[in-house]
């Protein structure tokens, strides 16, 4: 993947979710009546600046782009003309002050709920939900699901696509408790099974669920042949082309590109020989190292290449999940309300020491997302542009000094009491949030660093 792509698409999703966020800020403060100064996209010196409107508001693009701001008129920060004194922040009412910080965290959400209505209107590619043979004596075996088994509820919530299951059993198997899944056998014929979450540990949350659980997804019997060439891989380093047949690996026969995923995927960082069949022509000997990729804790290896497809056989197992304008609005709505509380509850079993801080991301991962997305299409991009427009929201609502929860802890406080927070506690809790801030990044940027090199 080119690294300019990578940068590109992290520093776009940043930029244009900073706007959303200090937009809100911005909108609000200025229906309440108050001066802004500020409107500021990034940290630091500014790179750019323009004035704008009959306040002269100045908005700038600075140097380090982690972040934004918007500074408004107030005498806590400098000398307020006497003129100007009711278009001062801090002059104005308990709920005003809680309405303009409550903006932010709010347009992000309803930036993803947007996100997600243009994309369920859209609709969204996917796999049809259907298994192939569990892993035995698997939960998913011991459940009794079988081979052609196709998945059409959790629980009664509808799942048309492989995602949505893994999403609907995600969300279910934080309880522990027991789901009732109904499937349709090969024979059209239902069945309801229902599948426990008793063996599985917090551990086992972090990685691939769904093969922990023992369920496998059917797949097309497809041949070894190369369909498709990631540029940059290390199928195109070594010359790999469109329509060879790979015959064998290491002198090992594969007959299905199955076989020779695993043994690809076996062989991170090892030099691999391919005979290949091109055209008319046997070449006994082609040379292919697969790069080293990290996948929830794995190294795995991957060339850079996906398989020839049938297109009718596609059809049978590929499923595109769209609805209706108004239908596609409480879609949205439940999608980002269920992703909030799910991060919520990640958040929270972290704190308690139930799930591994390594769950934790910072820029360096989500940076790598944002470039895998974009090279998988707009829709893959929009879709992770809504979960960081929704992780944003959620982390500014928690209570902590410096984020806006912070700030709207203080304003309930406030609202309760009828009188503010006195400076000095408030002063204290700066101190408390920036450690408290400094020590999660220091976590996810550690976390970063440990994906990057164990990779």
């Amino acid at each position: 993947m080119s690294i300019l792509l990578t940068l590109a698409a992290f520093l776009v999703a940043l930029s244009v979710l900073i706007v959303v966020h200090e937009f809100g800020h911005y909108w609000v403060a200025r229906r309440c009546g108050v001066k802004v100064l500020c409107f500021s996209v990034g940290f630091g010196r500014a790179i750019w600046s323009r004035r704008f409107g009959a306040d002269r508001s100045e908005l700038r693009i600075a140097m380090v782009p982690l972040g934004g701001y918007v500074k408004m008129l107030d005498e806590r920060e400098g000398d307020v003309a006497p003129s100007e004194l009711h278009r001062a922040f801090n002059r104005k009412s308990v709920w005003q002050r809680f309405a303009i910080v409550a903006a932010g965290p709010i347009a992000n959400f309803l930036a993803a709920i947007i996100l997600y209505w243009v994309l369920f209107v859209h609709g969204i590619p996917g796999l049809v939900p259907t298994l192939g043979e569990p892993v035995a004596d698997s939960p998913a075996a011991r459940a009794g699901f079988v081979a052609g088994d196709t998945v059409l509820s959790v629980d009664g919530e509808k799942v048309p696509s492989w995602q949505d299951f893994r999403w609907q059993l995600l969300q279910r198997a934080l309880d522990r408790q027991p789901v009732a899944i109904a499937v349709k056998n090969e024979q059209q014929i239902a069945t309801v099974r229902t599948l426990g979450f008793e063996t599985l540990s917090s551990k086992d949350l972090e990685g691939d669920l769904l093969g922990t659980l023992g369920f496998v997804r059917f797949r097309l019997p497809l041949p070894p042949v190369i369909g498709e060439i990631v540029g940059g891989g290390a199928a195109a380093s070594a010359g790999l082309q469109i329509g060879d047949y790979i015959l064998s690996v290491n002198g090992e026969k594969v007959a299905t590109w199955d076989a020779l995923v695993g043994k690809i995927r076996a062989g991170a960082g090892q030099e691999l020989q391919f005979r290949i069949r091109r055209g008319e022509v046997d070449i006994p000997a082609i040379k292919v190292v697969p790069d080293r990729v990290n996948t929830n804790g794995t190294v795995i290896g991957r060339i850079g290449a996906g398989p020839r497809l049938d297109e009718k056989a596609m059809q049978r197992i590929s499923t595109v999940v769209s609805y209706g304008p108004v239908e596609s609005i409480q879609k949205a709505l439940v999608k980002t309300w269920d992703t909030s509380l799910f991060s919520l509850r990640m958040l929270g079993k972290m704190i308690m020491g139930e799930m591994s801080l390594k769950n934790l991301s910072g820029p360096i991962t989500i940076a790598d997302y944002a470039g895998q997305s974009a090279q998988s299409g707009w829709i893959s991009y929009l879709l992770f542009l809504a979960l960081i427009s929704i992780s944003l929201g959620v982390l500014n609502l928690l209570p902590v000094p410096l984020l806006d929860g912070g700030h709207l802890m203080y304003y309930s406080v406030e609202i309760f009491t009828g009188k503010p927070v006195p400076d000095k506690i408030m002063e204290v809790g700066q101190h408390i949030g920036m450690t408290l801030l400094f020590v999660l990044m220091a976590f996810a940027i550690y976390n970063d660093i440990h994906r990057l090199f164990s990779s």
